[in-house]
């Protein structure tokens, strides 16, 4: 085993702390890197609460996680000790499925494994730990190679939420004479901004916030709306042929897709605590569709981190010292923070 040190919730709700822990010995299959940065997730919170299901404690959050590789098994063809690398939200799948086949292990019909508060059940059987940690050892397959052209702190966020809202657009071809709202203007949604324009969509950011135009505006948007102006959100309607949903906070989602024209389509890659409702009638007139979408596999991942050195996409991001997470936390339910919080891990 593998000594080693990190940050973990003892308790559901707890405060994280400094905890010692052991990863698995370095297998002839697996990279051991030593993390750099680690961004920090709105879903870490969530997990730490039990907001979604019932968590594995202690839990040691994070999964975006970059570094150089330290270590590698035998059998390693990708990676040499040096290697500037990362890892998303996933370490491993079972590989046979449909999804695996396809290169989309993030559906994997048997279950992926997150990259902590899982058990992997296809390798040891022990809990996962994630990136606030000052080591991991990962199976190669889902270890993913970093541009060396790019701001490392900016590059962590990309592996979770670049990739969320790289995917859909992706998925469903959004370019070029498409017209792309994005809803909410957080870690997710700053990223998506950056992807459609990227792109070729005309972007429009719809907010609640007036403050966030002229930021809106720096990271590639086209149009900004406020929605919680009536007039506004009402002159908007039948406008977009995407909605991109990034909002992790309970909201009113058949009023948004009244913003959608016939055939429109509105993505969630928010997640929400609580379910909502969603009528009949926001769905059959004008034949518009509800959909959502998670990470990519780690095929387009790599392909995602691939475009951002070509185009120099980063993360906006404030890099904070791992004493500081518990307020990270505060300010970032809060939504004050431009627009991703990123541990130095250095500072452990």
């Amino acid at each position: 085993m593998i000594a080693t040190k990190g940050y973990a919730a003892l308790s559901v709700g707890a405060k994280l702390t400094a905890w010692d822990f052991d990863r698995r010995d370095v297998g002839p299959n697996d990279v051991q890197f030593d993390i750099l940065y680690c961004g920090v997730c709105h879903s870490d919170l969530h997990q730490i609460k039990n907001d979604w299901f019932e968590g594995i404690f202690p839990m040691v959050p994070g999964h975006e996680i970059v570094g150089r590789v330290a270590r590698v098994g035998e059998n390693v063809k990708k990676f040499k000790v040096g290697d500037l690398v990362g890892t998303g939200c996933m370490v491993d799948s079972c590989g046979k499925c449909e999804s695996c086949k396809h290169d989309e292990e993030q559906y994997c019909e048997n279950g992926n494994i997150q990259t902590y508060n899982n058990v992997n059940h296809y390798t040891d059987g022990m809990p996962t730990y994630g990136g606030y940690s000052k080591t991991i050892v990962v199976k190669e397959e889902f270890v993913l190679r970093l541009p060396e052209n790019l701001e490392l702190p900016g590059v962590a966020p990309l592996l979770c939420a670049g990739i969320t809202t790289y995917s859909p657009l992706k998925h469903w071809g959004v370019g070029k004479g498409h017209k792309l709202a994005v809803l909410g203007l957080g870690g997710l949604g700053h990223m998506a901004v950056k992807f459609g324009a990227a792109f070729g969509a005309e972007v429009t950011v719809l907010s609640t916030s007036e403050n966030k135009r002229e930021d809106a505006k720096k990271l590639g948007a086209h149009n900004f709306i406020v929605t919680t102006d009536p007039e506004q959100f009402k002159a908007a309607a039948a406008s977009f042929d995407f909605i991109l949903d990034t909002v992790s906070a309970n909201h009113d989602i058949p009023a948004y897709m009244g913003l959608l024209k016939t055939n429109g389509v509105h993505i969630c890659v928010g997640a929400p605590s609580q379910p909502t409702p969603i009528p009949a009638f926001a769905l059959i007139p004008n034949r518009k569709s509800l959909a959502g979408s998670m990470i990519g596999g780690i095929l387009e991942t790599q392909e995602m981190l691939d475009f951002c050195g070509q185009h120099n996409i980063v993360s906006d991001v404030e890099v904070i010292d791992m004493s500081y997470i518990d307020k990270a936390y505060e300010r970032m339910e809060k939504n004050d923070v431009k627009y991703r919080f990123v541990i130095d891990m250095a500072t452990l």
